[in-house]
C-alpha cells in the first residue's frame, strides 16, 4: 500500500503511523495512505519564510513568470498520466479530469504571461504619487512589496490540480513561499504534480510546500506575515477564522465556503431560442461535470410560472441522456463523488431535496463505490422554502423553483442565498436584466449574463477564469481570488511611502 509523503524543508518525510486510508471512489478499494503525525510543522514554515521568501523575493516578476512558466510545462508535460490518476484517485470522468488539470497549468501561463508583462520590478506603485499639502517636492506614493511571511493553502478536494495551481500562481508572482494542503480524500493527483515539479529543477529552495493528510498543529505555528487562503466548508471556515494564533498574530484570511449559485432564466425568454437553450445546456453541464461537486455548479434554478412547465421538460429531457457510470467507460458523463464521507452527505440531501420538494427526474446509477442518482425537483414556495436557500448538496442535484417574474422578486431570491461566488441569468431584455444583474453585484462576486448574441461564446458560469475574480461575500465566504493582477494583492502589503520625490523616484528606479 503505497504511502504518500509530504514534502517539507525541501525534502520528502513520512507521517507515523496510524495511517489515513485514501479510497478509489469508484470501486471503494483502499489505494493508498497519508499521515502527518510527528511532522514538525513549525520548522517547516520557519524554513520557508527564512528560505523560500528570500530567494523569490530577489528574483524579478518576470523572473518568477519564467518560473511559472516552468511549471505549467511540467504539468501538461505528463497530462495524459495526470488525467488518468485524476479517474483512478477521484473517479473523474476524462473530460472532468482535463477541466482540472487543463485548468491548473492554464492558469500558471495567465500569470506566468502577466508576470512578463510586469517585467523586472520587484515593487509595484499603486496609484500616482500625491502631494503632500502645498509642497511640490513632498509626496506620497502607495508601494504594493511581497510579504515576508509564507501563503499557506488548505484546499478542498474537489479540484486537487486547478486549487493548487490558482492558488500557488498568485502567491509565487507576488513574491510568497507557498504551503499547500489539499484535500486529503483526492491529494494523490496533487502530490503527484508536486513530485513532478520537485524532479524538474525548476523550483528554489523553500518555494513550495506539500502537505498530505490531516492539518495536524499547522495553524499553532502562523505568523503576522503568514497569508492563508482557504477553500471549504464554512464550518471548518469558522474555526480557521477563529484560531487563538491566527486571531493573536491578525494573520491575513481570504475564504471561499459555501455557494447556493443560482440560475435565473427571464420572462422574456421564449422556449426554443438559443437563449432558452444556452439556459438548459449550461444547468444540465452544471449538475453532470464533476458530479456536481463544483463550487460554481447552480443549485437553484428560478424560473417565471409561466415558462416552468417548458423549461422542467427541456431539462429532463437533457437529463435523461446523461450517463452515470465508472469514468474509465465510453459515454458516461457522471462518475461517482469523491470519497465515502461525501457519498453519505450527497445522498442524505437528495433525500432532503425529495421531502422538501417533488421529483422531476432521477438518473441511474451503478451499485457500489461513491455513486449517486443524480436528482433534479421542483420547490415551491420562494422565499419560503428555506432548507434550498441555506443548505448546498454538493453533487449532482439542483432544484427548479416558479417565481413570479419580476425583477424584484428574482433579485430577492438569489440574495435568499446569503451570498454566492457566481449567479446566471438569462435573458435578452435589458430593461428587466438590468436591474436584476446591478441588485445581484451586491450579492455575488461574479455574474453571468446569457443572451441570443453570446449563446454560443461563453464557457460556462461554471468555469473559474483567471483574468476574472472568484470569490463572493456572506456565506460564500466574502474572499476573493485571481482577478488577473487583483489576485497579487493579497500577498502583497500595500505601503504609504512619504519622501521628497527625487530620492523616492531613485529607489524605485
Amino acid at each position: 500500500m503505497p504511502l504518500l509523503q509530504s514534502y517539507l524543508q525541501d525534502q520528502w518525510v513520512a507521517g507515523e503511523a496510524p495511517h489515513t486510508d485514501l479510497v478509489d471512489p469508484t470501486t471503494g478499494e483502499v489505494v493508498g495512505q497519508v499521515s502527518t503525525r510527528g511532522l514538525d510543522l513549525g520548522s517547516a514554515l520557519h524554513h520557508s519564510r527564512t528560505v523560500g521568501g528570500p530567494a523569490l523575493r530577489a528574483m524579478t516578476f518576470g523572473q518568477r513568470g519564467e518560473l511559472l512558466e516552468g511549471l505549467a510545462k511540467v504539468i501538461h508535460s505528463e497530462r495524459d498520466a495526470l488525467l488518468e490518476l485524476s479517474r483512478t484517485s477521484g473517479g473523474t470522468t476524462r473530460g472532468d479530469a482535463k477541466f482540472d488539470v487543463d485548468g491548473a497549468s492554464g492558469t500558471m501561463q495567465y500569470y506566468a504571461y502577466l508576470g512578463k508583462k510586469l517585467g523586472d520590478k520587484r515593487v509595484l506603485l499603486d496609484g500616482e504619487s500625491e502631494g503632500i499639502l502645498r509642497s511640490k517636492r513632498f509626496v506620497g506614493q502607495h508601494l504594493l512589496v511581497p510579504r515576508h511571511g509564507v501563503a499557506i493553502h488548505i484546499n478542498a478536494f474537489n479540484f486537487p490540480a486547478w486549487g493548487l495551481a490558482e492558488k500557488a500562481a498568485a502567491a509565487l508572482l507576488a513574491g510568497m513561499p507557498v504551503f499547500s494542503k489539499p484535500g486529503t480524500a483526492t491529494c494523490a493527483l496533487t502530490h503527484r504534480i508536486m513530485e513532478l515539479w520537485v524532479d524538474s529543477g525548476l523550483l528554489p529552495a523553500g518555494a513550495i510546500s506539500l502537505l498530505v493528510g490531516s492539518a495536524s498543529d499547522l495553524l499553532d505555528h502562523v505568523g503576522p506575515q503568514d497569508c492563508l487562503a482557504f477553500t471549504g466548508g464554512s464550518s471548518t471556515a469558522a474555526k480557521i477564522r477563529g484560531h487563538a494564533a491566527v486571531v493573536a498574530n491578525n494573520v491575513r484570511v481570504n475564504i471561499e465556503a459555501d455557494s447556493l449559485n443560482a440560475s435565473i432564466l427571464g420572462p422574456d425568454v421564449e422556449p426554443g431560442s438559443d437563449t432558452f437553450q444556452m439556459f438548459v445546456n449550461q444547468v444540465v453541464t452544471d449538475m453532470s461535470q464533476k458530479a456536481g461537486q463544483k463550487c460554481t455548479a447552480v443549485r437553484r434554478i428560478f424560473v417565471p410560472n409561466d415558462l416552468v412547465e417548458a423549461a422542467s421538460a427541456a431539462l429532463v429531457e437533457r437529463l435523461s441522456g446523461v450517463t452515470v457510470g465508472k469514468p474509465g467507460e465510453k459515454g458516461v458523463d457522471i462518475g461517482p463523488v469523491a470519497s465515502p464521507s461525501q457519498h453519505r452527505s450527497v445522498q442524505e440531501g437528495l433525500e432532503e431535496l425529495g421531502r422538501v420538494g417533488s421529483e422531476l427526474w432521477r438518473g441511474e446509477a451503478p451499485e457500489g463505490g461513491c455513486f449517486v442518482r443524480p436528482g433534479l425537483f421542483r420547490v415551491e414556495g420562494g422565499l419560503e422554502a428555506p432548507f434550498v436557500h441555506e443548505h448546498e448538496v454538493f453533487g449532482p442535484a439542483a432544484a427548479v423553483m416558479p417565481y413570479g417574474g419580476s425583477a424584484e422578486e428574482a433579485v430577492q431570491l438569489a440574495a435568499a442565498g446569503g451570498g454566492g461566488l457566481v449567479v446566471s441569468v438569462y435573458s435578452d431584455d435589458p430593461e428587466w436584466a438590468g436591474p436584476v444583474v446591478l441588485g445581484l453585484a451586491p450579492w455575488h462576486g461574479r455574474i453571468h449574463w446569457g443572451s441570443r448574441k453570446v449563446h454560443d461564446q461563453s464557457p460556462g458560469p461554471g468555469t473559474v477564469l483567471p483574468n476574472l475574480v472568484h470569490g463572493g461575500p456572506g456565506k460564500a465566504g466574502g474572499g476573493e481570488e485571481l482577478g488577473g493582477q487583483r489576485g497579487l494583492s493579497f500577498y502583497l502589503q500595500r505601503t504609504a511611502v512619504q519622501a521628497d520625490r527625487g530620492l523616492l523616484d531613485r529607489i524605485l528606479a
